[in-house]
C-alpha cells in the first residue's frame, strides 16, 4: 500500500490521444483497495505488484482545519508474495490521555509488524500495541518520571509482554472453539493458531528523544548528519561461514592438505547462547532456524516455539540532536536487499529534491478524537495495511522517499512484503 501525498492536479489531458498516451505509460505498481491476505494477480505474463489502500489522486497534503501531525511517509506493498502479511500503525500524539503529557509535549507512535504464518498477529499488533504502550506509560507516569531511559525500557517490555499474552489467549481460544475461522491458515489448520507470529519494531518519537523497541528482524535506522545510526539489531540466527587454511593452528578439521576448512559463526552469538540455555537448538534447514522452523529468535506469538522464541524487545533510547534528519522503519523486505547507508542516502536525496519543508503547513495541536480517526480507517471496518492516520496527511518528501525505497527494493529482487515508514526529524519540522 502506498501512502502518497498528492497535490491538486493543475491540468488534465485535453484530448483523447493524450489520455491514451498516459494509459500506455501507467506505472507497473497498481493501486487497489485494501484487504487482508489478498493474492496477487497471476493471470498475465507479468506478475503484477499490488499495493493495498493508496490515497486517491488529486488530494491535497493539507486538509482544511487540520490539526498538527508529524511529517511522515509510508508505503506497504505485497510485492511478489501471494499474500499481504505486513501491517503498519501510525498514531500521532498517542499519549494524549496520559498524565505525563500535561506539560504539552507530544509523542508519536510508529510501528511496523511483519507477520509470518498469516496476518493475524500483525493485525492484532497494529490495532492494540499503541494502546498497551500508552496504558503502561500512564501507569509509569503516575509513580515516577516516565521519560527516563530506564522507565521507557520498562514500559516497552511490559507493553510487548501484554501484547504477547493477548495473542496467546486468542490462539488458545481459537484452537478450542474453532468458530469464526475465515482465514486460509485457520481453515487448513484450525488447531494450530499458535503457529502464527509477527515481528515488531516500534518507535516513539518525542521532542527530546526517539525510543525504539524491536523484536524480530524488522529494523529502525536513524540518519544523523549523513551517517546512519542503527537503533535496533536484527534478531536473526543466521550463520556466517568463515574459511580458514588448514595449516593454521586454529583449524580443527582438514580432510586434505592445502584445502580449506569451513567454520560456522552465529550472527548473534548472544541469541544463540540464550536459545541453547533454554534447551533449544538452531538447525540449518534452508538457512539457520530455531528448531529448524523460524529464522528469527524473537517475535510476538509463535507459542509453539516458547521459550526459545521470546517476545521480549530490545529497547534503545536516543537523544535527538540538531543533526537528525530522518527515521526509517521497515520490514525485512527492504533490509534484505538494502543497507542502512543506501536507505539513508535515498531519503536524503528525496528531501533535497523536494526542497525545504514549509513550517506553516501544519499548526500546533493535538491528535483528533479517536472516533474521528477510526472513521477514516474504512467505512466497512475492514482491515487495512496502514491504520491510525488520514491518507492525505502524509508529507510529500517523506512519502516520495518511502515509495522510492519500496520500488528500489522490488527492483533489487526482494521477494517479501515491503513496508517502509519515513519520519522527518529535522528541527523546526517535527515540533513538540
Amino acid at each position: 500500500m502506498a501512502e502518497i501525498c498528492c497535490e491538486e492536479a493543475k491540468s488534465t489531458p485535453a484530448t483523447a490521444s493524450a489520455v491514451t498516451v498516459l494509459a500506455r505509460r501507467r506505472p507497473r505498481v497498481e493501486l487497489s483497495a485494501p484487504g487482508p491476505c489478498r493474492p496477487t494477480d497471476q493471470g498475465g505474463k507479468r506478475r503484477r505488484v499490488t499495493c493495498a489502500g493508496a490515497a486517491p489522486p488529486g488530494r491535497s497534503c493539507r486538509r482544511p482545519g487540520s490539526r498538527w501531525w508529524p511529517r511522515y511517509g509510508v508505503t506497504s506493498v505485497c510485492g511478489l508474495r501471494r499474500e499481504m502479511e505486513d501491517a503498519v500503525s501510525i498514531r500521532p500524539d498517542f499519549l494524549h490521555g496520559a498524565r505525563a503529557t500535561s506539560s504539552g509535549k507530544h509523542h508519536h507512535f510508529f510501528g511496523v509488524f511483519d507477520g509470518h504464518g498469516c496476518c493475524h498477529v500483525a493485525r492484532m499488533c497494529q490495532d492494540r500495541m499503541h494502546e498497551l504502550i500508552a496504558d503502561e506509560y500512564g501507569k509509569a507516569g503516575s509513580s515516577k518520571d516516565a521519560t527516563t531511559a530506564v522507565a521507557w525500557k520498562e514500559v516497552m517490555e511490559k507493553g510487548f509482554a501484554r501484547m504477547d499474552d493477548e495473542v496467546s489467549s486468542w490462539a488458545a481460544a481459537a484452537s478450542r472453539s474453532g468458530e469464526g475461522l475465515t482465514c486460509r491458515c485457520e481453515r487448513h489448520k484450525p488447531a494450530r493458531c499458535d503457529h502464527v507470529g509477527s515481528t515488531a519494531v516500534v518507535a516513539v518519537v518525542g521532542p527530546d528523544s526517539v525510543v525504539v523497541a524491536s523484536a524480530g528482524d524488522s529494523r529502525a535506522v536513524l540518519s544523523r548528519g549523513g551517517v546512519p545510526v542503527p537503533l535496533s539489531i536484527d534478531h536473526k540466527v543466521k550463520l556466517c561461514i568463515l574459511t580458514m587454511c588448514c595449516q593454521q593452528p586454529s583449524a580443527v578439521w582438514c580432510p586434505l592438505p592445502l584445502s580449506l576448512a569451513f567454520f560456522v559463526q552465529p550472527d548473534r552469538p548472544d541469541e544463540l547462547d540464550r536459545i541453547q540455555k533454554a534447551g533449544g537448538r538452531v538447525i540449518f534447514w534452508d538457512g539457520a532456524r530455531v528448531l529448524g522452523v523460524l529464522a528469527m529468535s524473537r517475535a510476538i506469538g509463535d507459542g509453539y516455539l516458547k521459550p526459545f522464541v521470546t517476545a521480549e524487545p530490545e529497547v534503545t533510547v536516543t537523544e535527538r540532536t540538531d543533526e537528525d534528519e530522518c527515521l526509517i522503519l521497515a520490514s525485512d523486505g527492504l533490509w534484505d536487499v538494502f543497507s542502512n547507508e543506501m536507505a539513508c542516502d535515498v531519503v536524503r536525496a528525496c528531501f533535497r529534491s523536494n526542497g525545504p519543508p514549509s513550517p506553516g503547513s501544519r499548526a500546533n495541536g493535538v491528535m483528533p478524537p479517536s472516533d474521528a480517526v477510526a472513521g477514516r480507517e474504512g467505512s466497512d471496518g475492514a482491515a487495512a495495511a496502514v491504520k491510525g492516520v488520514d491518507k492525505a496527511e502524509s508529507d510529500r518528501a517523506c512519502a516520495d522517499a518511502a515509495l522510492l525505497l519500496t520500488k528500489l527494493a522490488l527492483a533489487r529482487r526482494s521477494s517479501d512484503n515491503v513496508s517502509v515508514v519515513v519520519v522527518d526529524l529535522r528541527r523546526g519540522v517535527l515540533n513538540s
